[in-house]
């Protein structure tokens, strides 16, 4: 077949796209940094005449006009892990959360759970064989994508070329918008970054040994980690996503991904955030392969790579271990993401170090400050890490191994790495519930 037919056969405007959507369908929202904005912009335009369509989506960057309150009755959200631009939506009740591990988040899809009429998504010009990549966004896509009944993808010629399980040929897209725009950028170096973050940052590195492969989740924390492991060898990269800061490591002969016991010599992921420069650099890099998430993210995938390192945050964790990372009291905030997923596989590694970071503070809006150590998680709050399945946690007073500890010894090693501030008044409430 000539591809090239097939391609400038299917070639659409957004506006002509949309009208393939209709009332009562469910689409899929290809997120991250990947959102397709044309068709996005172009369907929220197109709102008005529909009704009841469901947009199911993960993390998205950027504006998000489809969940503004005028779109009710038209389209309205359902995220599995709530970001920052749909947050307000989801807590007034104008969106949906629904709460699943990353890793089987593409299940939802494949295994007809939830099933799809439209996948919109984002991919690189195709190669010479007809083959496009989903670029800067495999992970949650791909498996999204095969399982509807309509694809309209938008075809960017600044969309990297990412290798791994990563391409679909264009005779599988129904729908083709050519478009010529830069990939979002998303600067993670130097977001949150603190006295605090350093401190956090350095105690971790002291964990992660020589050989070790790492996932990095997303936040402050995580990228500070890697200026803190230019004095370690051989190590490597098994994450649902990296950003910019391993660029710099691969060119000072740390990361290596030599002593991989899983696909050594590659860095693996689902997805990346970033810069321009990360962008360019993934570009059609043999020493990167994106994979699906559902293979990225299974614990019992991650648990083959030796000395597996999984860095995570929280919100807050209580005396027992209880680890509370998507939800402020009952406010939903955020979602599971892969946090358990990489807690549980790097549990199950040989040598493996799973890690919970955190500040040991935090600061309400009105200045006051309140311990993220508590006695109880607030009402309301959901665990995500299950004290069952904690190991590290780290704040910037220090590193506790929670692991075969009894309440008792837990209670005493977390009120050592809490707030100095803090310390009396966790002692007492201890008391009062007989951990000590």
């Amino acid at each position: 077949m000539n591809w090239t037919y097939a391609y400038q056969s299917h070639i659409v405007t957004p506006q002509q796209a949309v009208l393939f959507i209709k009332s009562g369908n469910r689409i899929f929202l290809s997120g991250n940094v990947s959102v397709p904005q044309k068709v996005l912009a172009a369907l929220v335009d197109y709102a008005p005449n529909l009704n009841d369509v469901e947009i199911c989506q993960v993390l998205s960057i950027g504006a998000a006009d489809y969940v503004k309150p005028e779109m009710e009755g038209h389209l309205r959200v359902n995220s599995m892990f709530i970001s920052a631009n749909i947050r307000a939506a989801v807590q007034a009740g104008r969106a949906d959360f629904t709460p699943i591990l990353l890793s089987e988040f593409p299940l939802l899809f494949k295994n007809g759970f939830l099933p799809l009429d439209v996948a919109l998504i984002h991919v690189s010009p195709p190669d010479e064989h007809g083959y496009c990549s989903f670029g800067v966004e495999v992970g949650l896509t791909k498996s999204a994508a095969e399982s509807a009944k309509i694809i309209i993808a938008e075809v960017n010629q600044q969309m990297p070329r990412t290798l791994g399980d990563s391409f679909i040929h264009v005779s599988r897209l129904n729908y083709i918008i050519p478009v010529d725009y830069p990939i979002p950028e998303v600067h993670m170096a130097g977001e949150g970054r603190s006295e605090v973050t350093e401190k956090i940052a350095g105690h971790i590195a002291e964990l992660i040994p020589n050989g070790a492969t790492m996932q990095m989740g997303i936040g402050a924390i995580p990228n500070a980690v890697l200026k803190f492991l230019h004095h370690k060898k051989d190590l490597g990269i098994h994450s649902e996503l990296f950003s910019d800061g391993v660029i710099e490591l691969v060119n000072a002969g740390v990361l290596t991904n030599a002593r991989k016991t899983l696909h050594p010599g590659k860095i693996i992921a689902g997805f990346i955030l970033g810069t321009q420069e990360l962008y360019d650099w993934v570009d059609n890099n043999p020493l990167i392969e994106l994979h699906l998430t559902e293979y990225v993210n299974d614990p019992f995938v991650i648990a083959q790579n030796e000395r597996m390192v999984a860095i995570n945050s929280a919100i807050e964790i209580d005396l027992t271990g209880q680890v509370c990372a998507d939800s402020i009291g009952p406010k939903l905030y955020s979602g599971v993401g892969g946090q358990l997923d990489f807690m549980y596989g790097a549990s199950r590694s040989k040598g493996g170090v799973p890690i919970i970071a955190l500040p040991s503070t935090a600061i309400l809006k009105d200045g006051t400050a309140i311990t993220r150590i508590a006695a109880m998680l607030k009402q309301g709050a959901g665990v995500v890490t299950s004290r069952n399945h904690v190991r590290y946690v780290v704040t910037e007073y220090g590193a506790a191994d929670l692991y075969g500890k009894s309440i008792r010894q837990r209670t005493q090693q977390l009120i050592n790495i809490a707030h100095p501030d803090f310390r009396r008044d966790l002692e007492k409430q201890a008391k009062e519930l007989h951990y000590l």
